[in-house]
């Protein structure tokens, strides 16, 4: 028992070693860039078209997911910012938010953390911009005003987790040991010079095929680093402690990208694939007569019995 637990002990150093002097490409904590002051700017800043002349068919699966809208949503998570404002800012007592005018980005974060990480390189201006456009497409639906609809959703559409959100901005998660994303660097699978004019170079970064990768946003559980953490996706959380603790071994990107074969089309509940995936449903019905009392004589009944099966790696359904 002592030299097993000996040699397990040897086995943990060597992986905390390996693991602390991992290569990557990272590098030192670049200086942040000006803080973007309107929707537009900030858009432009994470741009994905500029990666479309290259990488046509990837842009066209990413742009068919829920990451190209990840602001606007199905389009339930517009909405559901200004309730959490509505229902929880504007009444929580210490938030400092009793108008629209007192929002910050701080106070988006509760929600942009996911659904858009880059909102920390604006200004609060941005934060309240954001919450205006929403309020006015919802007004313009009310409205029935469907130009002004189209030219709002556009512009809640740009905001969103492209390609520099995932390949650059979060690219690195250790980043002490394994360095900060490069202002200059797209980071996936390969190495070397890259055709564009603000990522010049290409580079591998050791995360971004692993789970732990997706684990940033579709997380654990409370974002209790926040002055008012929230209780949203618990994904990875159920994909560690429940799939992976009981011997399964599939990323998140093998089932979501590789075996679907739906690549940057990340999906999950909205498409057949992942559903025909996730989920055995078998459903038995019958019906039979059931006499009830000499009154009421002999009246019909269904019985149906359904099972459902998770063969997914994590609990469904969940974000």
């Amino acid at each position: 028992m002592k030299r097993t637990f000996i040699v397990g002990l040897a086995c943990f150093a060597i992986t905390a070693l390996a693991a602390w002097g991992a290569y990557a490409a990272g590098g030192p904590k670049p200086e942040p860039l000006p803080k973007a002051k309107t929707i537009q700017e900030l858009a432009e800043r994470y741009d994905s078209s500029r990666c479309m002349d290259c990488h046509e068919d990837i842009h066209e699966e990413w742009s068919n997911s829920l990451h190209a809208r990840s602001i606007l949503g199905t389009p339930r998570t517009a909405p559901t910012i200004i309730t959490a404002i509505e229902n929880g800012l504007k009444i929580f007592p210490y938030s400092g938010v009793t108008k629209d005018e007192d929002i910050t980005v701080e106070h988006l974060m509760m929600c942009a953390k996911c659904h858009l990480p880059q909102l920390d390189e604006a200004t609060d201006d941005v934060a309240r911009e954001i919450v205006a456009t929403i309020r006015g497409w919802q007004q313009a639906y009310k409205d029935q005003n469907y130009d002004k609809v189209d030219e709002l959703q556009e512009s809640l559409e740009s905001l969103n987790i492209g390609c520099a959100v995932c390949h650059n901005k979060l690219a690195f998660i250790h980043k002490w040991s394994d360095g900060y994303a490069q202002p200059d660097t797209i980071y996936g699978a390969q190495e070397g010079d890259h055709e564009d004019e603000t990522y010049s170079q290409m580079a591998e970064a050791p995360a971004l095929g692993e789970s732990i990768f997706c684990g940033q946003c579709h997380g654990l559980g409370p974002n209790f680093e926040m002055d008012h953490p929230s209780q949203c996706a618990t994904l990875y959380g159920s994909y560690l402690y429940s799939y992976v603790a009981h011997g399964g071994s599939e990323s998140c990107q093998e089932c979501h990208m590789e075996k679907s074969g739906l690549g940057h089309d990340m999906q999950a509940y909205r498409s057949e694939e992942m559903i025909d995936m996730a989920l055995d449903v078998s459903v038995e019905g019958r019906s039979l007569f059931w006499r009830k009392n000499r009154d009421e004589g002999v009246v019909p009944i269904g019985v149906i019995n359904v099972e459902i099966y998770n063969k997914a790696g994590h609990v469904i359904p969940d974000g």
